[in-house]
């Protein structure tokens, strides 16, 4: 009887991190597509918030398929913790999506993603105050970087695009309470694909109890079929695919080596923009963009380092 050859465990190792890499890159441009989508629908005569209900909307009806999976967890939810978590969802993807698009609509999705990734800046505020995380020197310097970035953003810029970075500086605040409420909600040894369902399903129970939701929909079924297309690929391939590819690719890598390839996000949002909407800045913008991604890119391997630091000099008490 002829034995099957055994695998060499660091093969396999480093085959499931080449996976887990793909999978979180592929998340990357998916999530770098949101701008380009909320820009055609804007062009075909939505307005920032019903772009953001098509998004939000849309992807419930399509994550309603992980109602079954996610049943047995749902039932246990106490009351306060459902308040918890519809107040992260009100926060984080409602507010988030709201102010991001009317941010691509003011200044264009390039500028629009970089302002979102000043998030790690905010997190560190929100996790110094909400989850007792000291601040570093180097978090800190990183964090001012971040904001010579986006003051470099403002430059020449009209009221108009004022606006649209003060809504994209918004997004940013709204995307790092996501991720410091939904670390909390870890706490409460909630999976992720909980905190994922809840924070879209809350948020389109929201939208539902406002007329507007409903003319939004009303009114996508009077235009041409390529508009649906742009709904569809704004929740499917802007939110949901991206998600689970996400998740998938957790299994493989940690979070914190994960997060360096988020990179890809911004800069598949600022090459498309380039090549599909033709939108480009000033040199002095452009600076100020590399800045905030370098900014975000610094912090995530920073953090990529942490987590090879020998067990017993990480552990704390709980």
């Amino acid at each position: 009887m002829t034995q099957s050859p055994s695998i060499d465990p660091t093969v396999a190792a480093n085959s499931k991190s080449w996976i887990g890499t793909v999978q979180i890159i592929t998340a990357a441009v998916c999530w770098g597509t949101l701008g380009i989508f909320s820009t055609f629908l804007h062009e075909s005569g939505f307005n920032g918030l019903q772009i953001a209900i098509l998004r939000i909307v849309t992807a419930a009806v399509l994550i309603l398929v992980m109602l079954p999976k996610l049943w047995p967890q749902l039932v246990k939810l106490p009351s306060r913790q459902w308040i918890n978590l519809a107040l992260q969802s009100l926060i984080g993807v409602l507010g988030m999506t709201v102010c991001y698009i009317f941010a691509v609509i003011y200044v264009g999705a390039g500028t629009a993603v970089a302002l979102l990734y000043t998030a790690p800046v905010f997190s560190l505020v929100f996790s110094h105050f909400l989850l007792k995380e000291t601040i570093t020197k180097q978090s800190a310097l990183l964090a001012l970087l971040a904001v010579i970035g986006v003051g470099l953003t403002t430059a020449g810029s009209s009221n108009a695009a004022n606006w649209g970075i003060l809504l994209g500086l918004l997004s940013g605040v709204c995307y790092s309470l996501y991720g410091v409420l939904g670390k909390r909600a870890m706490h409460h040894s909630h999976s992720a694909p909980l905190v994922f369902f809840t924070s879209i399903i809350s948020s389109a129970v929201i939208l539902l109890f406002i007329p507007t939701t409903y003319e939004t929909y009303a009114k996508l079924s009077q235009l041409p079929t390529i508009t649906w297309w742009y709904a569809l690929g704004l929740s499917l391939v802007g939110t949901v695919a991206p998600f689970l590819l996400y998740m998938k690719a957790l299994e493989k890598l940690p979070a914190t080596r994960a997060s360096v390839f988020t990179i890809f996000e911004p800069l598949t949002a600022l090459f498309l923009a380039m090549l599909l909407l033709h939108q480009a800045l000033a040199p002095i913008q452009y600076l100020g963009v590399v800045l905030i991604l370098f900014a975000a890119l610094l912090n995530a391997l920073l953090n990529s380092v942490t987590i090879r630091v020998p067990k017993w000099r990480s552990k704390r008490p709980s």
